[in-house]
């Protein structure tokens, strides 16, 4: 990935347009931005990967239940944009102070604070009458998913403890569980696999995110692991996370050998660029090529998981 596209991948994740600093802006920018449309689009992916396999192993055509894959695809990307826009809302005040963040229109006025709220609330209301229509297990998934992450992230750990990280990953985590029951509400193994990458995926991955962006972190006063802890201890804390990821693909030993070797050749790939450049490169550029990895990691895991159906 070249560093234009890195840039672009990271803007989007954290809701900054790359126009919104300039003057070129316009309402679908400041839209997307305050939706953070790189947050939905890469949680859909999971969700996809949910769905297709609970349509896959309980035998079920994709075609024939294709309303219902647009009801899951549609009710958890207004509830995930819902919550990112109250999250904007709720975060515009350290925003401001974040290189990253400053440029949100939240922050810069384009959008007024209670337009954010309302829309957000309208999002998630929107959102979980559509999961409603598939399943009441997907629906109450999608509720727990925002609790987690309006409540229990943004508001209460995100600027108190430094273990915010870790609670913020079970909304992450939620997804590809309310892709899975919105066909099949029996919480399988692979079902409850699916929820553990997630999980253990989060912290490696927002760690060096944090790592690379420090100062911003410092100047808000939040206290994320590299802000509290430093550098040497967060990178512990990522090699010990990656390391929890290895044994995960026996849980979706149901894909067959053939995805067990990818994606333990993935969990090991991580972890052995991790040792390679944990002493040859200074904490942000270490941080850098972990990022990068973990955006290729998911991507290619969850799209390996549809595509070894196929075949």
């Amino acid at each position: 990935m070249n560093p234009r596209a890195l840039q672009n991948r990271e803007m989007h994740e954290n809701g900054l347009n790359l126009e919104n600093a300039g003057s070129g802006t316009s309402p679908l920018k400041e839209f997307l931005s305050l939706i953070k449309i790189g947050i939905v689009i890469s949680n859909l992916i999971t969700v996809f990967a949910g769905i297709w396999l609970a349509l896959y192993f309980s035998g079920l055509g994709f075609m024939e239940h294709f309303n219902l894959v647009l009801f899951t695809l549609a009710g958890t990307a207004l509830i995930i944009a819902g919550s990112c826009s109250i999250n904007n809302y709720l975060d515009r005040d350290i925003d401001t102070v974040m290189e990253r963040t400053k440029g949100r229109p939240t922050v810069t006025g384009r959008v007024k604070p209670n337009k954010a709220l309302g829309l957000g609330v309208v999002f998630i209301f929107a959102g979980i009458i559509f999961l409603f229509q598939t399943t009441k297990t997907a629906a109450i998934l999608g509720i727990t998913g925002v609790f987690s992450y309006v409540v229990l992230y943004t508001i209460w750990t995100k600027r108190r403890f430094a273990a915010n990280t870790i609670v913020g990953s079970i909304s992450g985590a939620v997804p590809p569980l309310i892709g899975w029951t919105a066909v099949d509400t029996n919480l399988n193994v692979m079902a409850l696999g699916l929820f553990l990458i997630m999980f253990l995926w989060q912290p490696p991955h927002f760690y060096s995110l944090a790592m690379r962006r420090v100062d911003d972190y410092k100047r808000a006063g939040v206290p994320m692991l590299p802000v509290v802890k430093g550098p040497e201890r967060t990178k512990m804390s990522i090699m010990m996370w990656i390391a929890l990821l290895l044994p995960t693909p026996l849980l979706l030993s149901s894909l067959g050998t053939s995805f067990i070797a990818l994606a333990s050749l993935l969990n090991l790939g991580w972890l052995a660029s991790g040792f390679y450049y944990y002493r040859k490169k200074p904490p942000k550029i270490w941080a850098q090529k972990m990022f990068i990895y973990s955006l290729q990691y998911l991507t290619i895991l969850f799209l390996s998981m549809v595509v070894i159906t196929l075949f």
